[in-house]
């Protein structure tokens, strides 16, 4: 994959959005950074290192752990937390199907959650609800 392509495949999750801290638009090795709308949290950092195209993807530690024992092109994230976020380089021994099902699991691990607090407060009005009718 190639890195619009790899942009339009991260652009295809609910409330994603590409943003350019770090670097001018225009910039031909800027770091892409593909986040959620809503929480502002990266999923995916696409950038290039050494002249190779490489992304950087939230993980789950034990799977970060597997997979960089597995691929040769998956290390522990450049510049970033070394236990949850894994650098993938493209184009290597990632195929693009399991490129993709890490980017969707990286977008799965930032995604807002579900408040407990509207539960609770559904819980609230249940308790009451039930009170009444006694």
């Amino acid at each position: 994959m190639n890195r619009q392509q790899i942009i339009d495949y991260c652009l295809t999750f609910p409330a994603a959005y590409e943003d350019y801290p770090f670097d001018d638009i225009t910039d031909p090795g800027k770091w892409t950074v593909m986040r959620h709308l809503n929480n502002k949290k990266s999923f995916a950092l696409i950038y290039e290192r050494n002249c190779k195209l490489c992304i950087n993807l939230k993980c789950d530690p034990i799977e970060a752990d597997f997979l960089r024992q597995i691929f040769e092109d998956v290390t522990s994230g450049y510049h970033m937390n070394k236990v949850h976020w894994n650098t993938v380089t493209l184009n290597g021994d990632v195929s693009d199907e399991e490129l993709k099902r890490m980017v969707e699991s990286s977008y799965n691990l930032i995604k807002p959650k579900v408040k407990v607090k509207l539960n609770a407060e559904k819980d609230k009005n249940t308790k009451i609800r039930r009170s009444g009718c006694r």
